[in-house]
């Protein structure tokens, strides 16, 4: 028998009892609350989705008071450690770690799609040579909807296999066009001999030489980056993504509309935040001085708290470790002594330690990416390749839950505007 909560009505004295299924109720079982016959029935008010579950998911698991993130139940300790981007991708999208030769054919899939279109590339050379690279990132995605009209079957499970593909192979590319289009350098195209992250800095870098090669940490380090990045459960940019797609289309627009929520500096846009406020504060001297400002509310504190996070975010634990391993190959970043100085201030801090601010995930990984060479207009760009597999996961999953099938997604509003009112002729109005 399901646990049940009792509700008083104290407008009419009736009594309800909702069921309760996994610490939830379901809002349509408040509209049996009623004051009268004609009363639509009571609902909920949650601005921001504070405390409201719009779906169910088995993709990612996380407990903000604990500090814990798993994809699928694997901790992201474990995956950032042992696995590769690709394999976790498999893993975020079918549930569970290939086989190797699952992994293999994945891989080969990826490898081979990773081409676009000529047409594509002219697209891009279409925007003007200061476009931001997010918005060339945006814009060429649901472009190529236009490229592979099949896309639309998005119950075809085949169809849907071959979009998979092809959006996280095409989407470094993309990416990666777009970064050298803002430098006016030609394009490097896709070697299909390297790794996915190899290749992705080989189309970034690759200057005269007949073949790049990748440095070995630096692959690795945007290979764990990625992994961290892969997916984060019902966040703006996911929520965008199961949006759309509710409304069934393809997975090209979805992916575009999420990148687009993904483009906010509150989302994916946070760590060029970050990168902001050291070059702000300029020096580790004035680190106590930004502090006191910060506490008097005169400026934020980039980098530190989450929305789920009221422990140390699990992810800023791993980048840090990598952080310094880019700075052994690269040479150790001017920011880092600010970042430190900063980072240790407000774990002491009574102030930032009772309101749970801790470091997230944006705090260091701006330092590794600009370590590596990377414009900060490419941020968000980065965190868009690594993400599209999330999306991808959570725009399936919500195809294929009975429960969500054919409801489009349309939240309920208070309104609170004028009543009805007879028009009024131009010639009349005052």
């Amino acid at each position: 028998m399901p646990d049940t909560i009792t509700i008083t009505d104290n407008r009419t004295g009736k009594k309800y009892e909702i069921p309760v299924h996994d610490g939830m109720i379901s809002a349509t079982d408040l509209r049996q609350i009623k004051t009268s016959e004609e009363d639509f029935g009571l609902g909920s008010y949650d601005p921001g989705f504070m405390n409201t579950a719009a779906c169910t998911s088995r993709v990612t698991y996380i407990d903000g008071d604990k500090g814990i993130l798993r994809y699928r139940g694997y901790p992201i300790e474990e995956l950032a450690e042992k696995s590769t981007y690709l394999e976790t991708a498999y893993l975020v999208l079918y549930g569970e770690l290939p086989t190797k030769a699952q992994l293999d054919d994945w891989t080969y899939n990826i490898t081979h799609h990773s081409i676009l279109h000529e047409n594509i590339k002219k697209f891009i050379d279409g925007f003007h040579h200061d476009a931001h690279p997010m918005s060339i990132l945006i814009s060429t995605v649901a472009a190529l909807s236009t490229f592979y009209s099949e896309a639309k079957n998005i119950f075809d499970p085949e169809s849907r296999q071959k979009q998979t593909y092809r959006l996280v192979a095409k989407m470094p590319t993309i990416a990666a066009f777009a970064y050298r289009h803002s430098i006016g350098m030609p394009f490097a195209y896709p070697d299909n001999d390297l790794s996915y992250t190899g290749n992705f800095l080989n189309m970034l870098f690759k200057m005269t030489e007949l073949k790049y090669q990748p440095h070995p940490v630096l692959e690795r380090a945007l290979d764990v980056l990625f992994i961290l990045h892969a997916d984060h459960e019902q966040n703006i940019s996911t929520n965008v993504m199961r949006g759309i797609g509710s409304a069934h289309s393809d997975p090209y627009c979805s992916v575009a509309g999420a990148a687009a929520a993904l483009y906010g500096p509150l989302h994916g846009g946070a760590n060029e935040q970050v990168l902001r406020m050291l070059n702000e504060i300029g020096h580790k001297d004035k680190v106590p001085g930004f502090i006191q400002k910060v506490k008097a509310g005169e400026g934020r504190l980039m980098g530190f708290g989450h929305r789920v996070y009221k422990n140390y975010d699990p992810r800023a634990k791993i980048i840090k470790k990598v952080a310094y391993e880019v700075f052994d190959v690269k040479g150790r970043n001017p920011l880092l002594e600010i970042a430190l100085e900063l980072e240790k201030i407000a774990l002491e801090d009574e102030y930032f330690v009772k309101r749970k601010l801790y470091p997230n995930v944006d705090f260091y990984s701006g330092l590794i990416y600009q370590s590596m060479g990377l414009p900060i207009d490419m941020f968000p760009v980065l965190f868009a390749i690594a993400r599209t597999i999330g999306w991808i996961a959570h725009w399936q999953e919500m195809l294929l839950d009975p429960e969500q099938k054919n409801k489009i997604a349309r939240p309920r509003q208070i309104y609170k505007g004028a009543q009805k009112r007879p028009y009024v002729p131009l010639s009349q109005r005052k």
